[in-house]
C-alpha cells in the first residue's frame, strides 16, 4: 500500500486531517478510566461535553477520586472537578476561577504526600504563576509562593523536610533557578550550584538530593550534586568547550524598553566574525514572538542557535528579541497580545529597530528578518506593515489568518471570527499582500498539519492579484519542521536567500 501524502504514486492517496478552524465545531470528548484487570471503561460522567476542554487530570493518593480542570470553549472560565473513579460520577467542583481574557491550566494539582488531605495548584491569578495550597475539598489554606516572577516547574518534594522543589526565574527574567520551598513557612532555599545561569533539576525519590545540570552564558554545560535541606553542592561533571579551536563570533545580552516605554524585553546579539566597529554590516532580525516560547535566556551563548553562528560566519549581524506576548514574565505580559495577535509584537520588535538604529555598526539599509510558525507569521508581518524597513525576509510555516488556525489555541488569543471580527480582520495578511515591497521567501511542509498549507497558498493568492511578488518553496510530504537532509537542506536555502539579496 502506498504511503500516505507521498509523490511518488500515479494516483495520490487522501490523507484527511481532522482540524476544527476558529469559531468551527469541535470534538466532543470523554475521559475513561480502564481497570486493566477485567478491561472495562468506566467513562466520567461529565455531561455533555460540546464546547468544554478536559485538561489536567490527576489521582487522589487513594485512587479513589479524579480531578480535571474543566474549562469552557472561551477559556474564561476554569474549574476543577472531582470525580468518582469507579463509578465516574461527579463528586464536586471544588475550584472555579475565571478571567476577563482566558485562564490557562497548565499543570495537575498534586497532593503532599506526607498529607493526603492537602494539594498543590499551581495558577497566575495574582499575575504570576505561583503555588497555592488548598484542602482535599478546594478550600484555600495560603499562597505558597508570591513575587513577580514566575514559578517554572515543580521538580517534586522533599518529604523528610515538607518541602517542595522547584524551578523559579526569581533571580533574573532570563535565568532559571531552583529552590526548596518550606510548605509551612513559605521560606526558600537555593539549592543549585549557583552562577547566573539556566539550572534544571532531577531529584531522588525522598527529595533530599537534587542532580542540578545548568548551562550558563560562558558554561556550556555543568553538572552537581546538591543536597536539598541545606543547598551544598558537589560538582559532578564539567563539560568542556565544544567551540574550542573554532572562529566565533561574541555573543551578547541586554534590554530595552517595549513600545510601552516601561516595560524590559531582553535581546541576544550575535556579532560577525572578526567584528570591526567602523565596518557597516547586514542585519538579520530572528523573531518568534508567540505564546509559550522565548529566544533569550542566560543558557550557552544565551540559548543562540547555531544557524546564527554560521551566518555571524559568513558577515552579518543577528538580533533576537523576546516581545511582550512571549512566555515567563507573568499574564499581563503575556497577555498583552489578546484579541490582536501580532500587534503589540510588531511594536516590540520595532522598538528592536529602533535600538539597532542606534548602533553605527547595523547597516539600516541591508536589514533582513526571519521566523518560523509564529515567526512566520511575524515575518511576513514586519515585511507588509513595514516595506521601506526590512529588505529581505524569509517566512517559515507562516499563519496567514488566523480564522484558519485550530480551534483551542486560535480561540485562547483570539476568540472567535464571529465575536472578534475587527481582530480578525485586523491580523490577517491577506489584504496585507499588497504591501509586499522586498524581497520574500514564503517556506512550507507542503503536508503540514499544524499551520495548514491554505494559509501560504491564500497569501500568494492574495499577492498574484495584487501583482505582488513573493518566492515560495515546499518540501512535499514534510510537515510543519523539518528532519534530517530537509533541514539541513532547508538552512542552507535559508542562508542562501538571505545571501544573494541582503548581503
Amino acid at each position: 500500500m502506498p504511503e500516505l501524502n507521498d509523490t511518488i504514486h500515479v494516483e495520490a492517496t487522501p490523507a484527511p486531517e481532522k482540524y476544527p478552524m476558529a469559531g468551527r465545531t469541535s470534538h466532543k470528548v470523554q475521559v475513561g478510566i480502564l481497570d486493566i484487570a477485567t478491561g472495562k471503561i468506566t467513562y466520567l460522567d461529565t455531561g455533555d461535553p460540546t464546547d468544554r476542554y478536559f485538561t489536567n487530570i490527576a489521582w487522589s493518593p487513594d485512587d479513589k477520586l479524579v480531578y480535571m480542570f474543566e474549562l469552557n470553549r472561551d477559556q474564561n472560565d476554569c474549574r476543577l472537578v472531582s470525580y468518582d473513579a469507579t463509578t465516574g460520577d461527579k463528586i464536586a467542583e471544588i475550584y472555579r476561577e475565571t478571567s476577563d481574557k482566558y485562564v490557562e491550566p497548565q499543570h495537575p494539582i498534586t497532593f503532599l504526600p506526607w498529607d493526603p488531605t492537602k494539594f498543590v495548584m499551581q495558577s497566575q491569578k495574582d499575575g504570576y504563576n505561583h503555588l497555592y495550597l488548598h484542602n482535599a475539598d478546594g478550600s484555600l489554606i495560603k499562597q505558597l509562593t508570591s513575587g513577580k516572577w514566575v514559578v517554572m516547574e515543580t521538580l517534586g518534594f522533599d518529604t523528610e523536610h515538607k518541602a517542595i522543589i522547584i524551578a523559579s526565574n526569581e533571580i533574573s527574567p532570563i535565568q532559571q533557578n531552583l529552590f526548596s520551598v518550606d510548605v509551612a513557612t513559605g521560606k526558600r532555599t537555593r539549592v543549585d550550584e549557583g552562577g547566573k545561569g539556566w539550572h534544571g533539576g532531577v531529584i531522588n525519590h525522598n527529595g533530599t538530593w537534587l542532580v542540578d545540570y545548568y548551562q550558563e552564558p560562558d558554561v556550556p554545560r555543568n553538572i552537581a550534586i546538591v543536597n536539598t535541606a541545606t543547598g551544598n553542592a558537589m560538582r559532578y561533571y564539567t563539560a568542556s568547550d565544544p567551540w574550542q579551536g573554532y572562529n566565533v563570533p561574541e555573543y551578547s545580552c541586554g534590554s530595552i524598553k517595549a513600545d510601552d516605554g516601561v516595560t524590559d524585553l531582553y535581546y541576544r546579539m550575535v556579532m560577525p566574525i572578526d567584528f570591526d566597529p567602523t565596518k557597516k554590516y547586514p542585519t538579520v532580525v530572528y523573531v518568534y514572538g508567540g505564546p509559550h516560547a522565548h529566544n533569550v535566556d542566560a543558557r550557552w551563548h544565551y540559548c543562540s542557535r547555531s544557524w546564527e553562528t554560521y551566518m555571524a560566519q559568513k558577515g552579518y549581524l543577528l538580533f533576537i528579541l523576546d516581545n511582550r506576548g512571549s512566555e515567563n514574565r507573568g499574564r499581563d505580559f503575556e497577555q498583552a497580545t489578546f484579541r490582536q495577535l501580532g500587534q503589540v509584537e510588531m511594536q516590540d520588535q520595532m522598538a528592536g529597530v529602533d535600538f539597532l538604529r542606534t548602533l553605527p555598526y547595523v547597516d539600516m539599509q541591508r536589514l533582513g528578518v526571519h521566523g518560523w510558525s509564529f515567526g512566520g507569521f511575524m515575518t511576513i508581518s514586519l515585511m507588509v506593515n513595514y516595506p521601506d524597513v526590512f529588505k529581505v525576509g524569509v517566512a517559515g510555516g507562516p499563519v496567514i489568518d488566523w480564522k484558519w488556525y485550530e480551534v483551542m489555541y486560535g480561540e485562547r488569543y483570539m476568540d472567535t471570527p464571529e465575536t472578534n471580527p475587527e481582530g480578525y480582520a485586523k491580523t490577517s495578511l491577506i489584504p496585507m499582500a499588497k504591501n509586499l515591497k522586498g524581497k520574500l521567501q514564503v517556506i512550507i511542509g507542503y503536508n503540514d498539519p499544524t499551520v495548514v498549507p491554505q494559509h501560504a497558498l491564500s497569501f500568494l493568492k492574495a499577492c498574484a492579484e495584487a501583482g505582488t511578488q513573493p518566492d515560495f518553496f515546499a518540501y512535499p510530504g514534510e510537515g510543519h519542521n523539518m528532519r534530517g537532509h530537509n533541514s539541513v537542506h532547508l538552512h542552507e536555502r535559508i542562508t542562501q536567500y538571505f545571501e544573494d539579496y541582503l548581503k
